[in-house]
């Protein structure tokens, strides 16, 4: 392989290299990517390994596609925008829009396989039922935590020590495996539901005229392994059609058409989603394969616990294109023999049931929602503890809207000329906050930026800063770049990925309207790089989806208060709507005010002095709370900027 600066010709595709004794290695979503590159034959992308060490990759050819135009690079070297986020990652051919992320860059790979050559309908079925196979990002949906970070996390902490891991088998592995025992449910799936019960039928017939069954046969009773190990793999591989059934007489066929859909015989999995192969399969196959490598070297008696995952393995090898693409990479597929055990198949069962259930017990704590606000609102005031508004410090302060661009004017987009009021009014606010933190040389981050309504407006307005958007929704982000490109805006780039996936240093962290959870993100965000932050808060009762954080925030609230009464307070801070008896909307507020409050002291603890404030006019939203907190401490980012004593003025 071959050293090479960057060049933006060519869309560029940056995976890690990592090191085991001083020895490069390919992590697993390195392995992933290409794996993916190569079943799909994609070469849009000029491919870069990531060395964070002078050494030579010789040793990583047999394990690199040959289709693909491999260079290496020091980390030193990367764009500034890749730098920032956790690979892998891909630069466009501008150098301004980065997709980070395993999922992001891997739907990324897909969707440019398909854009250069539309007859990939192998490729474009990947992407699983209308196109969301792990769209969702892993902060929110644990199926998508599990595939992109979950299991192949537990697979490189098993490589590291294989032999102190195996006789607890991973919570995750235990997860997939107990997911690929569960019936399948796909849309639509009565007809093949139906296919499968007129087989059973015919080969319950056959049987019976045959008259040997008994003697000959290794099918256990009431299955037919032909039509479980047949019709659903046909299926699978014909994609979402049937393989013709012999005909048979009218009134045979009317019974099965009166059979109630509950009594179906329910359908197995073939692969991880289901009936079809899709992105999620391309994501397990090079975790398993190490996986069961290892375990065949270290614990072969293991793999007697994981039936469903080794007829899984099994069945992804037969899919066209998958032995090629694995070969191509170096890995080579085979079906590794379970040995036979002379104690009750159940034991492995209950050891993966007794586990999760632990892990699940902690995950349905929650309690039924019973009741209104008032009993908790009541028990905080007891304890000292009501929402308070800071005043805000120039509640007339606006942009010169009439004097701007008309691509910075939120009637740019397709929304109503009252809502565009009501936007450019929330972001005189936010904007207003940002003119009394920002300096010149200052990073600024618009989390959760969608189509760059607050990003766009801040890198006009503030020049001599660099403003970066960030959103996992691909086409809110490329909008945002067109709409940018429009004004000719140099200070600006764009993040496509998950909040986790960007790492670099900032020093304002701005959010409107973060949905949920994703608030508590992004002030975490903040506080590890030691930023200021402008968070207006929003969908205060999706505070409850999340995964990584616990609720209540701050010491003093959970000193107070339970999970759930907490939650009685996100769940009617949503009760704000315009529509709503004023008299609810005051209360809503209240629970707006007291969520925030909890949040505001969480980070204050972290030695932020924090603001809850409510926009001017209260109109303009009815999630109107504005968080503002800066370091009570000068960072060390501060002292890295280029920068000037008084604010940042347009």
């Amino acid at each position: 392989m071959k050293h090479t600066d960057v060049q933006q010709q060519q869309a560029s595709l940056f995976l890690e290299v990592c090191y085991v004794n001083e020895e490069p290695r390919l992590p697993l979503h390195t392995s992933i990517v290409l794996f993916l590159l190569s079943y799909s034959e994609c070469k849009f992308f000029r491919v870069f390994l990531v060395f964070t060490k002078p050494v030579s990759s010789q040793s990583l050819k047999s394990q690199l596609p040959e289709s693909l135009d491999v260079c290496d690079i020091q980390v030193e070297e990367l764009p500034q925008l890749v730098r920032g986020c956790r690979l892998p990652a891909v630069l466009d051919e501008t150098g301004r829009l980065c997709r980070a992320g395993l999922a992001v860059v891997l739907r990324h790979i897909i969707n440019k396989t398909i854009e250069a050559d539309p007859s990939r309908n192998d490729v474009l079925a990947l992407l699983g039922f209308k196109k969301t196979c792990l769209k969702a990002c892993a902060e929110v949906s644990k199926w998508t935590r599990l595939c992109e970070i979950g299991i192949p996390s537990a697979v490189e902490e098993h490589l590291q020590n294989p032999t102190n891991q195996y006789q607890q088998l991973p919570v995750s592995i235990l997860t997939l495996e107990r997911r690929l025992a569960e019936p399948v449910k796909v849309h639509n799936d009565d007809k093949i539901r139906r296919q499968k019960l007129q087989e059973q039928r015919r080969n319950e017939k056959n049987e019976s005229l045959g008259g040997q069954g008994n003697a000959d046969s290794d099918t256990q009773p009431g299955q037919s392994p032909q039509v479980c190990d047949g019709l659903e793999l046909r299926a699978a591989l014909a994609k979402l059609s049937v393989d013709s059934v012999p005909t048979l007489t009218t009134r045979e066929n009317s019974e099965i058409r009166k059979v109630k859909t509950t009594d179906l015989p329910p359908l197995e999995h073939v692969f991880a989603e289901g009936l079809y192969f899709t992105l999620t399969d391309v994501v397990l196959l090079p975790c398993i394969y190490q996986y069961l490598c290892s375990l065949q070297v270290h614990a072969v008696s293991t793999l007697q616990q994981l039936p469903h995952l080794l007829r899984w393995y099994s069945r992804v090898q037969e899919v066209p294109g998958v032995l090629r693409a694995a070969k191509a990479c170096g890995m080579t597929l085979c079906i590794p023999e379970s040995p036979s055990s002379s104690l009750p198949g159940s034991s492995a069962e209950d050891n993966l049931t007794t586990q999760l259930e632990q892990e699940q017990q902690e995950m349905t704590t929650q309690l039924p929602f019973v009741g209104g606000p008032r009993p908790t609102m009541t028990k905080l005031k007891e304890n000292g503890i009501e929402a308070v508004f800071a005043p805000h410090p120039c509640p007339d302060w606006t942009l010169p809207w009439d004097n701007l661009p008309e691509a910075i004017n939120p009637t740019e987009g397709k929304m109503s000329n009252i809502r565009a009021v009501r936007k450019r009014q929330q972001l005189n606010n936010l904007v207003a906050m940002v003119t009394e933190l920002a300096r010149p040389g200052y990073t600024v981050v618009d989390f959760c930026s969608g189509t760059g309504h607050v990003g766009i407006v801040l890198a006009h307005t503030f020049p001599d800063c660099q403003v970066i958007l960030i959103e996992n929704k691909e086409e809110s982000l490329v909008r945002a770049q067109s709409r940018s490109a429009e004004l000719g805006l140099e200070n600006i780039g764009f993040i496509q990925a998950n909040l986790d996936y960007f790492t670099g240093p900032f020093h304002i962290g701005v959010a409107l309207h973060a949905c949920g959870v994703a608030t508590d993100m992004v002030m975490e965000h903040c506080i590890q790089a030691e930023a200021a932050f402008v968070i207006s808060p929003c969908c205060y009762g999706f505070v409850p989806n999340a995964i990584k954080f616990s609720f209540p925030r701050s010491k003093r609230f959970q000193d107070t208060l339970t999970y759930k009464e907490h939650m009685t307070l996100c769940r009617f801070a949503d009760q704000t709507a315009v529509q709503l008896p004023p008299e609810r909307r005051l209360i809503g507020k209240q629970c707006m005010g007291l969520v925030d409050l909890d949040r505001s002291w969480a980070a204050e603890t972290h030695g932020y002095l924090v603001r809850v404030m409510t926009m001017e006019p209260e109109s303009c939203s009815p999630k109107n709370n504005m968080l503002v907190g800066k370091p009570t401490q000068k960072s060390g980012l501060e002292d890295g900027a280029s920068q000037v004593d008084a604010p940042v003025h347009n």
